[in-house]
C-alpha cells in the first residue's frame, strides 16, 4: 500500500492539459510545487472557451509551461521529449466520447492510436520513471458480470472509442515488455464535476434545462431495466492518479491496469433526480426537467460498475464522493460560471 509522494524536482508532462482531467491534475501537481509541462491541441470537439478558462487558472503558476501541440504529430512529441526530458508522463490527451466515434471515426485513430504510439516511442527513446495513461471503463463492453474487475475478459468492445482504449492497453503492455517502460493504465468510470466536459449527459441536461428544451434519455423509458453508471467525481479521479504516479509497477513486465470508479453504480433516473435536486438548491427554485425517452444508442453499455479492490490494495484509496455532493458542486459552479442566477 506504499506510494511515494510527488517529487517537486521532477518534470511532469501532462498531455490534454486543457481537458477536464488534465486540468485538475495539472492544478493539483502545481499546488504541490511540481514542475508541469502541459500540451493540448485545443480542438473544438466542445466549447474551446471552457478549455481556455481552465488554462487561465494554470497560467499564474510559475512552474507551469503550456505547449499548444498535437500528440499525433510525431516531430512535435519528439522535440518536447528532447528539450524537456520529462520524468513522468501522464497521457490524458484523447478523442473522447462513445457516440461521436460512430460519427467521426478518423479522429479516434489519429489521436488515440497514432498519438499514443508517438508517446510510447518517445518514452522508449527518452526513458521515463513512469508513464500513466487514460484507458476507459468502455473496454468492458457488454460484460454482464459485475462489478468489473481488471482481470475480466475485455475482447468484445462495442464502440470504436472502446477499441482504441483497449488497443492502448495492448500497446502499453508490449512497450513495457520490450523496453521496460513502467506503465499504468487507468480505466476511468464516468468522470463528472465542475468545469467538466459539455458533451457529458449531466452537463447537456443542465444546458437544455436553461434553453427551455426537453432532455433525451436513452433508456427506452424502462425504469426497471434502467442504465446503471458508476459516476466518479473529479477530485477522486485526481487523487487516485496522484497516488499511482508515485507507484510505478516493478514486475518483469512493468505494466498494470487499474479501475478508478465509485464502486457504487446509480440508475440513470436516480442520477437525473439528484441533478434536479442540486440545481434546485443552486437556483433557490424548483427545477424539473422535461423528459423525452428514446431507445438505447448503439455503443452504449447497460451498466458500468467498477471493482476498486486493486486500487485500494495498491495505494490505499477508494473514491468516496457521493453523487449528491459531487453534483451540488457542479451545479453551483454552472450557475455561477454561466451567470444563471
Amino acid at each position: 500500500m506504499s506510494y511515494k509522494p510527488l517529487d517537486p524536482s521532477k518534470t511532469y508532462l501532462i498531455t490534454g492539459a486543457a481537458g477536464f482531467v488534465g486540468f485538475y491534475l495539472s492544478k493539483k501537481l502545481l499546488e504541490k510545487g511540481c514542475r508541469v509541462l502541459g500540451i493540448d491541441n485545443l480542438n473544438d470537439y466542445y466549447d474551446v472557451n471552457l478549455k481556455h478558462a481552465r488554462l487561465e487558472q494554470l497560467k499564474p503558476f510559475e512552474q507551469f509551461t503550456f505547449l499548444d501541440g498535437d500528440i499525433s504529430d510525431k516531430q512535435t512529441i519528439e522535440a518536447i521529449f528532447n528539450e524537456y526530458k520529462p520524468n513522468v508522463v501522464v497521457n490524458l490527451a484523447a478523442q473522447a466520447g462513445v457516440r461521436y466515434s460512430i460519427e467521426n471515426p478518423d479522429v479516434y485513430i489519429q489521436s488515440n492510436i497514432i498519438g499514443f504510439y508517438n508517446i510510447l516511442e518517445a518514452c522508449r527513446h527518452y526513458p521515463v520513471d513512469h508513464l500513466v495513461y487514460a484507458s476507459s471503463s468502455s473496454v468492458y463492453g457488454a460484460n454482464k458480470k459485475v462489478p468489473f474487475e481488471e482481470t475480466d475478459f475485455v475482447d468484445t468492445p462495442v464502440s470504436l472509442y472502446a477499441s482504441t482504449k483497449k488497443s492502448n492497453e495492448l500497446m502499453a503492455h508490449t512497450y513495457s515488455h520490450l523496453y521496460k517502460i513502467p506503465a499504468t493504465g487507468l480505466r476511468f468510470f464516468t468522470v463528472y464535476g465542475p468545469m467538466g466536459r459539455p458533451d457529458m449527459a449531466y452537463f447537456g441536461f443542465t444546458d437544455k434545462y436553461f434553453a427551455g428544451k426537453s432532455i433525451n434519455i436513452f433508456n427506452n423509458g424502462d425504469f426497471d431495466n434502467d442504465l446503471y453508471r458508476d459516476f466518479t467525481y473529479i477530485d477522486d479521479i485526481v487523487e487516485g492518479i496522484e497516488r499511482l504516479i508515485g507507484k510505478p509497477p516493478v514486475e518483469a513486465v512493468p505494466h498494470k491496469v487499474f479501475n478508478i470508479g465509485n464502486n457504487n453504480p446509480e440508475k440513470l433516473m436516480t442520477f437525473i433526480g439528484a441533478l434536479e435536486k442540486t440545481l434546485t438548491n443552486s437556483l433557490g427554485r424548483e427545477v424539473q426537467f422535461e423528459k423525452k425517452f428514446e431507445p438505447i444508442k448503439p455503443g452504449d453499455v447497460p451498466a458500468t460498475y467498477a471493482s476498486t479492490d486493486l486500487l485500494q490494495a495498491a495505494v490505499g484509496f477508494k473514491p468516496k464522493t457521493s453523487i449528491q455532493e459531487g453534483l451540488q458542486k457542479f451545479t453551483d459552479w454552472y450557475v455561477e460560471y454561466y451567470k444563471k442566477k
